[in-house]
């Protein structure tokens, strides 16, 4: 393979011209052959026992260049981008130039580029951290949520249903007095003030008891997701079965010892207030790097080709399939559940997209800016944490993830830390 002209056309792209030579064509050409011969018939040989030049004479003499010239683009095309010296963000469109078995074959790649960005003062950065005050009340909510957590669940008779409640109970639903689809169900579990049913609905059943027969009147809103449905008036029947409700535990050193490691309640009281406070500044740290990084992302300078953000966004979209398959829940049948495109279903993932690409462009400047490196100690390190982390031995991973690859990620993870340190961060 030869390179013939390496041409930057606009900001980007560049634009290569390579040939491969006349023998490196015929031996493409000839490995075609013997792949395809089995299955080539001509007239007066048995299938698969004709000669190159019989069927080169039945078929043409150029019956077997396409499979060879793709071969070629195949095998040199990494060479190619190597040998220009191109950092490639996406497959190139390729033309084929010329191709004979006199000349060999000529082909032209225009390549997208990784584009050059620039960024600047980015030491001094200023940030504000802000701890939330762990207070009495929030003590008191984090506790109160363990008494609901580990509450008994006790037969209510005696009073009608109340906010908090799960009430069991039969519905119908009519529309201009005719029974919908999907609008009735018998022995239905539902807990009061879940907001699970349309608004309106969970309000009117409080206050009714066991035995009751009763209608609920409500207005579907105008989004629901069922056409026919929307911004109809309807009416429930309705007869309540049962009532269950909640039985708190007292707070007190018997309540701390049964949901806790802890021998009295002042001792859980405090591990909480600890939790929360290492919670809230967790919380404050993180809100300082995302600020940090709107910063970066403000400063970077340069045109950025939109086929980044594009293949970004299908990663994440990928991403996304994968969390969901223990759900069972793909792509396809979301689209089909929300009736969304598979163009709008993309853009929810654009902004994010576009931030972390454009992140990670200027994380990369300022490591090369400051001559960031990736130590081998570094490289090992995250190898085994990754090895950990995923069940996995060291070996399968570096088979997965280049050293290449990890290095960068290192120097993006360290450029980001500089960054931090250099910063202005105010309390």
């Amino acid at each position: 393979m030869e390179i013939i002209s390496n041409n930057k056309t606009a900001a980007n792209t560049a634009e290569v011209e390579f040939k491969n030579s006349v023998d490196e064509f015929e031996a493409a050409v000839e490995k075609a052959f013997l792949k395809k011969r089995k299955n080539i018939i001509v007239p007066g040989f048995r299938k698969g026992k004709a000669t190159r030049k019989m069927i080169e004479t039945h078929y043409g003499e150029g019956v077997f260049y396409d499979d060879a010239v793709n071969a070629l683009y195949r095998e040199n095309i990494d060479s190619v981008i190597k040998e220009a010296g191109l950092d490639v963000v996406d497959m190139p469109n390729i033309e084929v130039s010329s191709v004979s078995k006199e000349e060999g074959v000529v082909f032209k790649a225009v390549f997208t580029t990784k584009p050059e960005v620039n960024i600047s003062d980015y030491k001094g950065i200023k940030a504000t951290k802000i701890v939330k005050n762990i207070t009495d009340e929030d003590v008191d909510k984090q506790l109160a949520s363990m008494q609901d957590r580990n509450a008994r669940i006790i037969d209510i008779d005696d009073r009608p249903a109340q906010n908090g409640d799960t009430v069991v109970f039969d519905f119908e639903g009519f529309v201009d007095d005719v029974p919908f689809e999907g609008g009735k169900a018998d022995n239905y579990s539902l807990v009061l003030g879940s907001g699970q049913f349309i608004p309106g609905f969970e309000d009117q059943i409080a206050g009714k008891s066991i035995d009751e027969s009763f209608e609920v009147n409500v207005t579907f809103p105008e989004d629901y997701s069922a056409d026919e449905l929307k911004g109809k008036a309807a009416v429930f029947k309705c007869l309540i079965h049962e009532i269950k409700g909640k039985e708190l535990a007292p707070l007190d050193d018997e309540f701390a010892k049964d949901v806790s490691e802890f021998d009295t309640l002042d001792e859980l009281k405090a591990d909480i207030r600890k939790k929360l406070t290492e919670q809230a500044e967790a919380a404050a740290d993180n809100e300082v790097e995302n600020s940090l990084n709107n910063s970066i992302i403000d400063k970077l300078e340069g045109e950025i080709p939109e086929v980044m953000y594009e293949n970004r966004i299908t990663e994440m979209v990928r991403d996304w399939e994968f969390r969901n398959r223990y759900q069972g829940i793909t792509v396809k049948d979301y689209l089909k559940y929300t009736g969304a495109t598979m163009e709008q279903f993309r853009e929810n993932f654009r902004e994010a997209a576009t931030k972390q690409i454009k992140l990670r462009l200027a994380l990369e400047k300022i490591a090369q800016y400051e001559n960031i490196e990736a130590a081998e100690e570094e490289i090992e390190k995250h190898y085994a944490d990754l090895a950990e982390e995923h069940k996995m031995e060291v070996e399968k991973v570096k088979n997965i993830i280049s050293v290449e690859a990890l290095s960068e990620d290192i120097k993006v993870e360290k450029a980001f830390n500089f960054v931090k340190d250099n910063a202005e961060i105010a309390s």
